[in-house]
């Protein structure tokens, strides 16, 4: 297969699964399409693929950054369109796989991204900046002092906004297929607050307990999922309960949040999961390819 292949949908729909199944059948290689899990030690929030759920299978565009480490949609575009060609030039078929709607999108349409597109507060105080933050993303958790880290947080959601807005473009520069995994809401509300559970169990206080020791708040730890909340816990200002809370609800409103963009920024052909026999999601998605 020549086309590339692009798995996207909600958290905790079997996007992982699907992709190795795929990747097995149609002789591909996987690219992470999540912004967290390019980053190295965020692997229990971000519920990154294990090594024993790649069966071999090669893997890209994971761990390659630390978290004190700079990376943007513009890179992100960049190496993604470079293993594209590498993995296409090799015979293999690239299989893009995540719930990054901006990612996938900047990566496979005409977008013209520059990396020096950051923009000046100068004529912005350290709390107007903060206050900024607070009105873009109420749960932001950032030192009103540190004004480099204040730059970066709103650099990185002005960046977010401007990519469907300031650069629209409907050119598709790759011959791609985008497959949706999708249930209705109340299981995939369950497995989002079960998924979490496992988490926590599976030790998500620790994994982020190994930075926020270390002092160090970055835009993964801050603005993430999972990380945000713990480090808010951390800081004294609510109990694990209501940490744990906070992430189940604020991974529903992601969730709602990711429907919207792929519905109407991706042309997505979506397919309802059977959780009781994931073989016949398989079978079915393996049918649509073949059949386009």
């Amino acid at each position: 297969m020549n086309k590339i292949i692009v798995i996207t949908g909600p958290t905790a729909v079997g996007k992982t699964k699907l992709s190795i199944e795929l990747a097995k059948k149609y002789r591909g290689e996987i690219i992470n399409a999540d912004a967290i899990q390019v980053y190295k030690g965020l692997d229990i929030g971000s519920a990154k693929v294990t090594d024993k759920e790649k069966e071999s299978i090669p893997h890209h565009l994971f761990d390659i950054k630390k978290v004190d480490e700079e990376y943007t949609i513009y890179h992100y575009q960049k190496d993604c369109r470079r293993l594209i060609e590498e993995i296409q030039s090799r015979g293999y078929t690239p299989i893009l796989v995540g719930g990054s709607g901006l990612y996938i999108k900047a990566a496979l349409y005409d977008y013209q991204l520059e990396e020096t597109s950051k923009k000046n507060y100068d004529n912005l105080t350290n709390e107007e900046i903060y206050h900024k933050l607070i009105t873009i993303d109420k749960n932001i958790i950032i030192d009103k002092n540190n004004r480099r880290r204040l730059e970066r947080a709103l650099n990185y959601y002005d960046e977010k906004k401007e990519l469907p807005s300031q650069n629209k473009t409907d050119k598709l520069l790759y011959d791609t297929i985008f497959i949706g995994l999708t249930t209705d809401r109340k299981t995939l509300y369950d497995r989002i607050n079960k998924r979490v559970d496992i988490m926590i169990k599976d030790g998500l206080v620790e994994e982020v307990k190994s930075f926020y020791d270390k002092n160090i708040k970055t835009k993964p730890l801050l603005g993430g999922i999972g990380y945000r909340e713990i480090y808010n816990y951390l800081d004294g200002n609510c109990s694990l309960e209501e940490a744990i809370s906070k992430i189940k609800q604020n991974s529903r409103h992601y969730a709602k949040r990711q429907y919207t963009f792929f519905n109407h920024q991706l042309p997505v052909t979506w397919f309802e999961v059977d959780f009781d026999n994931f073989a016949n999601t398989i079978k079915k998605v393996s049918n649509y390819l073949e059949n386009n």
